[in-house]
């Protein structure tokens, strides 16, 4: 993905600014020589590598006004490219986005000024800032490469002949947390100031003046259109929602599924520093033109696998950038896969040793991916406390706020897990020799806590379908058939922790998943999974051939078939179908891009599948 990336922007160690943090217990084979984190592998020590990679806040540019306009300094001496500009029409349709002017910013020694006075007044001036005494401009960062690596925007004001920097939104507002009595509004402002939300003849207002905001409303009816508006300083913006209806209810409504939108192949937008925002935007689009309730997004929304937290924040705020016209409308509720990953690299091999940060609660993958979306926090609360857990006393493990959840659709419950969690990417080629948990597998309390949501909704009358989404298959059909929930069919592969391995293998582990959401759980519909950049729909029921050839241990018995629904489709580089002993039960394969439309009607549940780019139906099914 980072493919001519211009600069390599290189910090120092991370571990010596934090002066030496005391290492978990959970690690068994780091320490500090030196005062740098090393990593004993094999019996060779290797410090861990500088931090790599571009930086958000720097990237965003400082705006500042000057005589004729704006200038951006994005800190980088090295950065050479351009700066795409144009004006933000924010009256002139639905969902606004910048129109680009026919000429560029010349970004030399990462620097570059936009010249509003001379370049766009006159027949350029389509906003009519000179009258209004504002206005608002949209801009990109492409290296001299070509490469797209920022997209931002910034207000401004005009008054005496002068410019100022405005009061901006400079990311959202976008709809979440989305229930019978109203919804969370989150956003993010160039300025700290106390922002509020005026809706349904209430205002709703934030308790300190903060950058980053969360105002949540409630007090609303249910199922009930209702328009918002946004005020930061003396701006403001409207747009609208829908409650969701009250549990039960069970009139039709319809809600979207995909994952996998990291970059693509193709340049441009299709690869834009982290996600490929071309498919995304095309998803995302066609989601609010069907009106679909919410769109679940499952994991490796970026590129990810960095050791820099502003890096990574870099390339969240693209794809965040991407669902932002719509995200003001509906609820986009993104998810972790294995991408999604910010870790400590030591230098070996061609990808290095990789495992994630510490301390847990402000480094690790989980706390920064918590940091930049707004979930619910009903979840369970790490794998602390574990038969695992070498200390009772600490915390041992990152947290699985917003990153493991549930929530609940008038009669639809979507239960929300991460295969990817305290995920050390080099274990599956390294068993034995880090400590880390597998690509795919669920760990104890992980596991625990969805056997009780499962009861829980199993015995909630208002609830008649259960969807459970989870980024790797637990049947991977073209692309992950040697990880996954399966790798090629050995079970020796396991977490280790604290230098030891647990008990169950990874198809093991995989029997325990879906005894809990096959056999026990009734309500469920189908697993929507993704990691493989595809979409299928697999059925499997008790014939299914599941297990390899030498397999001696037990076997699983499935009461009633069962959907497993794969949409890696969201942009991501294509995988073929491979074949595998289930395969007689996949339809529908195609690498096409998909979404996902998942229609409920009171008992009855159906899907249409459409590529977002052709609009071709590329699948029709009643599931119930």
């Amino acid at each position: 993905m980072r493919k001519n990336i211009l600069f390599v922007f290189i910090l120092l160690y991370s571990i010596n600014l934090k002066a030496q943090v005391e290492i978990p217990e959970v690690y068994s084979k780091l320490s500090y020589e030196n005062g740098i984190l090393t990593l004993d592998y094999d019996g060779k020590k290797i410090a861990v590598s500088p931090e790599e990679g571009y930086s958000l806040e720097k990237l965003i540019g400082n705006p500042q006004a000057i005589e004729d306009g704006l200038s951006f300094d994005f800190q980088m001496p090295e950065l050479r490219g351009k700066l795409v500009y144009g004006f933000i029409h924010l009256n002139d349709g639905k969902y606004p986005l910048p129109v680009y002017f026919h000429t560029a910013a010349i970004i030399k020694n990462g620097k570059a000024e936009i010249d509003i006075r001379n370049d766009l007044s006159g027949k350029y001036d389509m906003i009519n800032w000179v009258n209004n005494g504002k206005g608002l401009i949209g801009y990109r960062v492409i290296t001299k490469e070509g490469d797209f690596i920022f997209e931002g925007e910034i207000g401004f004001r005009y008054k005496n002949n002068q410019f100022s920097i405005d009061n901006t939104l400079i990311e959202g507002p976008a709809v979440t947390l989305l229930n019978e009595e109203g919804a969370t509004i989150y956003f993010t402002t160039n300025n700290p100031l106390k922002a509020s939300v005026n809706v349904g003849g209430k205002t709703f207002t934030d308790k300190n003046a903060v950058k980053i905001h969360e105002i949540k409303l409630d007090g609303l009816e249910s199922n009930k259109k209702y328009n918002y508006e946004v005020i930061y300083g003396d701006n403001s913006l409207n747009y609208s929602f829908k409650t969701a209806p009250k549990a039960g209810t069970r009139e039709p409504f319809m809600f979207a599924y995909t994952s996998d939108s990291r970059g693509g192949n193709g340049g441009g937008e299709r690869d834009f520093y982290g996600p490929n925002t071309y498919i995304v935007k095309k998803i995302a689009a066609l989601a609010k033109y069907k009106e679909a309730a919410f769109v679940q997004f499952t994991g490796d929304l970026i590129g990810g696998y960095t050791n820099s937290a502003a890096d990574i924040e870099l390339q969240y705020s693209n794809w965040k950038k991407a669902v932002e016209p719509f995200a003001h409308y509906i609820p986009f509720i993104a998810t972790m896969g294995n991408h999604e990953v910010v870790s400590y690299k030591f230098p070996k091999g061609r990808y290095g040793i990789t495992m994630d940060k510490f301390p847990f609660e402000t480094e690790s993958s989980e706390a920064i991916f918590a940091k930049h979306f707004v979930n619910p926090t009903n979840g369970p609360v790490s794998e602390d406390n574990s038969k695992y857990d070498p200390s009772n006393t600490t915390v041992d493990f990152p947290s699985y706020s917003e990153n493991a959840f549930y929530y609940t659709y008038d009669n639809v419950a979507m239960v929300v897990l991460n295969s990817n969690y305290w995920y050390a990417p080099s274990l599956k080629k390294s068993q034995g020799l880090i400590d880390g948990n597998l690509h795919g597998y669920i760990m104890d309390n992980q596991l625990s806590w969805l056997e009780k949501t499962m009861a829980m909704f199993e015995k909630e009358s208002s609830i008649d379908h259960i969807f459970v989404t989870i980024h790797t298959p637990a049947f991977p059909n073209g692309g992950h058939s040697g990880d996954d929930m399966w790798y090629s069919g050995k079970n020796s592969y396991r977490p280790y922790i604290a230098g030891s391995p647990v008990e169950k293998g990874i198809i093991e582990r995989r029997d325990d998943f879906l005894e809990i959401i096959v056999n026990k759980s009734p309500k469920t519909v189908a697993l929507l999974t993704g990691d493989e950049h595809n979409f299928n729909i697999l059925t499997i029921d008790k014939s299914t051939t599941i297990y390899p050839e030498d397999w001696t241990k037990k076997k699983i018995e499935f009461s009633r078939p069962f959907y497993q629904i794969n949409n890696g489709a969201a942009g991501a580089p294509y995988y073929a179908q491979e074949i595998l002993p289930w395969s007689n039960g996949v339809d529908g394969f195609t690498t096409q891009n998909a979404l996902v439309f998942v229609y409920v009607d009171g008992k009855n549940v159906k899907i249409e599948v459409i590529n977002p780019v052709t609009f071709d139906i590329i699948l029709e099914k009643i599931l119930r």
